[in-house]
């Protein structure tokens, strides 16, 4: 005898399973993650990895090339980047005392209009070296467990990615052990719809990357901003993390120009350049380059980047985009869960199979009205 559950039961249970989901991915961050950036990996790498194997390439030596593009690609902004960082360390002295100055008219402006005292620097700072030690002991510790983490991570991703690219037939058949055949060329349109948008997704953050460190580092360089590249480049980086990375990379250069020339306009000047910019990605650059092939409404994205940092933190704001529009796929997919796929489309892709009842009743009195009056003509 067949048991029929309610309606609302299927849903509450898909939302608990999600819910397990979630504590699961938390629980054991540390397998997860590293899995989960190297699955985006190498989906992006598997059409050049295809393409050398097509050159009777061997798939090891085809995926070991393909990662070693990665590799290469990887280290010289690395190197870029750290390079660019020491030279900026060489005036962290100018700097500090560039913002003593500054501290010191701030007060003196408190005082001469508010009446505020202005603080004594040495007690500021004999009351705070206590709690600086041990700020210290514990950041010695949490930095030498972070790198340590950091390393291993980094380590094992290129051992998963080559894992996937050359086990994935193997993979394939796996998953095709769990539907019946008549189902299997559904679900490899599914898989292949996951790699479009994951691919889609990640060759156009890397187009827009660029632009952005063009614009970025073009605007600096028209202020006449120090390290203008650098900044420009590390704003570009950070907007992989949405909405907040660009206020992050548009804050650091901000406060460098204000502690360098100690004058409030310039700072302001570069915020102006990185509101700009931000505008030109947002609303031309990022639709242009990407289009439409990642149809996330925007308060689904900021959902899943909360959920996404809640869980991995960076790391999870980083990989949250992309995760949900693989969600997407899977939910447009599978007919007991569109509900939710309709949940995160966004609404300019959303188009009804039939007109609301209100336009269908006000095309048949506009139709009888038009009628009527021919008649009577």
């Amino acid at each position: 005898m067949e048991i029929k559950l309610p309606g609302y039961f299927k849903y509450v249970i898909i939302l608990l399973g999600l819910i397990l989901l979630i504590y699961i991915l938390q629980t054991f961050k540390a397998i997860f993650m590293p899995l989960a950036f190297a699955m985006l990996f190498a989906l992006l790498l598997l059409p050049m990895t295809r393409d050398l194997e097509k050159w009777r390439v061997p798939r090891a030596l085809a995926i070991l090339c393909s990662l070693i593009v990665v590799i290469v690609v990887l280290g010289l902004v690395v190197w870029f980047l750290s390079s660019q960082l020491v030279s900026l360390t060489s005036e962290l002295e100018t700097i500090g005392n560039n913002f003593d100055m500054l501290l010191m008219r701030v007060q003196e402006f408190l005082y001469q209009k508010f009446d505020i005292p202005p603080s004594n620097k040495s007690d500021l700072i004999r009351s705070s070296i206590g709690n600086l030690r041990e700020v210290g002991t514990s950041l010695v510790g949490s930095t030498i467990s972070t790198t340590t983490g950091a390393l291993t991570t980094v380590t094992i991703i290129p051992i998963y990615i080559f894992c996937f690219l050359y086990y994935r037939n193997h993979l394939q058949m796996f998953l095709f052990q769990f539907v019946p055949k008549d189902r299997r060329s559904s679900l490899n349109h599914t898989l292949s719809d996951i790699q479009h948008v994951v691919q889609s997704y990640i060759t156009g953050l890397m187009i827009v990357i660029v632009i952005v460190s063009l614009l970025n580092s073009a605007g600096l360089l028209l202020l006449n901003v120090k390290y203008a590249i650098f900044f420009g480049v590390f704003a570009s980086i950070l907007t992989i993390i949405p909405y907040i990375g660009i206020l992050i990379g548009a804050m650091l250069p901000a406060l460098f120009t204000l502690a360098t020339t100690g004058n409030l306009i310039d700072a302001l000047l570069v915020i102006g350049v990185f509101s700009f910019v931000q505008f030109l990605e947002g609303n031309f650059i990022t639709p242009f380059v990407v289009g439409s092939k990642v149809s996330i409404n925007p308060f689904a994205a900021i959902i899943a980047l909360l959920i996404g940092g809640e869980i991995w933190g960076a790391a999870g704001m980083i990989i949250s985009i992309p995760m949900i529009a693989t969600l997407k796929v899977i939910f447009d997919a599978y007919e007991p869960l569109r509900p939710f796929g309709f949940l995160l489309a966004d609404i300019d892709d959303v188009k009804p199979k039939k007109p609301a009842r209100f336009n269908r009743m006000f095309d048949k009195i506009r139709k009888k009205a038009k009628k009527e009056g021919e008649e009577k003509l």
